[in-house]
């Protein structure tokens, strides 16, 4: 097989092939800086490169580290991969229902094979897409994902590259489609030998992570190609469905032609080629339409991006929380303008940011599922100081509410996994670095920060203790139990809804109308209402003359149909068919 690597700057490239070295040789134009070799090498072969007499490294696009991101990499060859799903015609994003699960906290085991034994809660559930947080290969056992280093990589312990097939493959067979979330702004902090190889990232943009990946300035061209090629080969090679691009606004370019443009225009021509639809779905804090449009009108091209602002606003009026970045947020008015306009930071100030933030959105030619609702994510969770989730802040009720705003709106949605069952374990920020200095560093580091905004250190978990990633395991034997079960049943009907009346599928933003009254709020989506009270009941106007109630959640006296509205006797939600 043909081995190669991009090492511009070496005077010399060795192949190492299971211990033997072999001189590689300089290639010409138009790949200047690359180097190859020709050798046998089966699936699994051990191999790593030595520039100029300096120590083995593994290969920049490595498929697989079995023995960790700082030994040899391993030869993978996708034609061994036992297909199944030759009848697969993929999944259009837009409108799905969504599923974010991470796979070394799905199950105990924390593997492909023990998620796959779940397929059938997430059909029944009603999910369309499995997006799986990030697996590219990290230093350790156990990682949220976004400490990756070897982008092409599937982390060995979840099942390495043959396990991650076999899952989409199984996915497949469910009907389930499959987003992997990749990571192409930066680098874990270990195990990443890119510098060393070529100018993977440049001093001419800062981000919250050092140095920028080097997408416009010197040898660029390259480091572009390493990322299409990784986003493509997830496709083609792995049979992936879409794929969800982090902190996109952290991939500083200044070319002509934005590497999302590059990649959109790459990955539609690669969807012709294999005849099945292809996503992007994109992390973004720029709250700008631009992301989403084709482009050829000037976009870059992505088929969808997150929406915080949905996230923040239902999660501040539900919670009361106001601290940090849920300023802006918390009436319900803020939920009617989000709701109605995509963004609530659209051309308004955010004290958050200190300035004005984000564009309107053309709401004619934008759908609304080309955004991402949801009332949790890894994010939001884990990222709190002890990774509490939405249902141990809130009554059964007011979840059950934000779950009906989100899942019976505009927007594509997205749910976290175990929300659905209102699980009881906590999703914690977890770390398993081997190197105990790193380690240190990263437990300190976590505390410090939460204890500058008034946490108690103690109260904090140590991100390098093995407790912290077992605490945050989905517990599966309480799907079954009294008050999971009832929050699980809610889902499936809120799903079974979206799915089965059209009204509650309209992607049309301008045919959204919320309105506040009091402490009620009304959800219009054609001849349905959805009515979320908190605090209480109220008699709320729904504009239409009540037929039936499709569904409810109370607390208290079952919701009675009024004259032109309804009565509800405590705060929860009904979702309503009017003439």
């Amino acid at each position: 097989m043909q081995f190669g690597v991009w090492a511009p700057r070496a005077r010399e490239v060795e192949l190492v092939l299971d211990g033997t070295a072999v001189a590689m040789e300089r290639t010409g134009s138009p790949r200047e800086g690359w180097w190859s070799a020709e050798a046998d090498a089966a699936h699994g072969t051990r191999y790593a490169f030595r520039l100029d007499g300096g120590d083995e490294r593994p290969d920049p696009r490595t498929g697989w580290q079995p023995d960790g991101v700082h030994a040899a990499s391993a030869v993978v060859d996708p034609s061994t991969f036992a297909w199944t799903d030759a009848g697969w015609a993929g999944r259009d994003v837009h409108g799905a229902v969504f599923y974010e699960l991470h796979v070394g906290t799905f199950t105990p085991e924390g593997t492909f094979a023990a998620a796959t034994a779940h397929l059938d809660h997430l059909v029944d559930l009603g999910v369309d897409v499995v997006e799986v947080l990030p697996v590219s290969a990290w230093d350790g056992p156990w990682n949220w994902g976004y400490d990756g280093v070897a982008p092409y990589a599937v982390q060995h312990e979840y099942g390495g590259p043959e396990g991650f097939a076999a899952f989409v493959d199984a996915c497949h067979a469910k009907g389930l489609a499959v987003a992997l979330d990749c990571v192409y702004n930066h680098l874990g902090p270990s195990g990443n030998y890119l510098a060393e190889f070529g100018p993977y990232f440049t001093d001419k943009h800062d981000t919250p992570w050092g140095a920028a990946v080097n997408l416009d300035d010197t040898g660029s061209v390259e480091v572009r190609r390493w990322i299409c090629d990784n986003a493509l080969r997830w496709f083609r090679d792995f049979h992936v469905d879409a794929l969800r691009l982090d902190a996109v606004h952290a991939l500083v370019d200044d070319s002509d032609r934005h590497v999302l443009q590059q990649l959109a225009d790459e990955t539609a021509e690669l969807s012709t080629r294999l005849g099945r639809p292809l996503g992007l779905v994109a992390e973004s804090d720029l709250n700008d339409a631009v992301m989403v449009t084709p482009t050829a009108q000037g976009g870059r091209g992505m088929s969808a991006q997150w929406d915080d602002d949905v996230h923040h606003a239902l999660h501040a009026w539900l919670t009361g929380e106001r601290q940090g970045y849920y300023a802006d947020f918390g009436d319900p008015e803020v939920v009617a303008t989000t709701f109605e306009e995509a963004f609530f930071h659209a051309e308004r100030f955010s004290s958050f940011r200190g300035q004005e933030w984000g564009k309107k959105v053309d709401r004619a030619a934008v759908p609304g599922t080309a955004f991402l609702g949801y009332l949790q994510t890894h994010d939001q969770v884990g990222n709190r100081a002890v990774g509490d989730r939405i249902g141990h802040l809130l009554s059964p009720a007011r979840q059950a509410a934000g779950a009906a705003l989100y899942l019976l709106g505009p927007f594509t949605p997205m749910v976290f996994m175990g929300e659905e069952w209102n699980a009881s374990t906590k999703w914690q920020f977890f770390t398993s670095f081997p190197d105990p200095e790193l380690g240190r560093a990263v437990s300190e580091g976590r505390r410090g920060e939460f204890g500058q905004h008034g946490w108690d250190a103690q109260d904090v978990p140590d991100p390098q203790d093995p407790a912290t990633r077992e605490a945050s395991v989905l517990r599966w034997e309480e799907v079954e139990r009294d008050g999971h079960a009832r929050m699980l049943a809610w889902y499936r009907t809120l799903t079974g809804l979206r799915r089965s009346v059209p009204a509650l599928a309209d992607a049309d933003l301008r045919a959204v109308r919320v309105d506040v009254q009091g402490n009620a709020l009304v959800l219009h989506r054609g001849d349905h209402r959805v009515v979320v009270t908190l605090g209480g009941g109220a008699d709320v106007d729904v504009e239409g003359t009540p037929v039936e109630v499709v569904a409810a959640w109370s607390e208290g006296a079952e919701p009675e149909l009024l004259g032109e509205g309804v009565r509800t006797a405590s705060e929860g939600v009904v979702v309503l068919r009017v003439a």
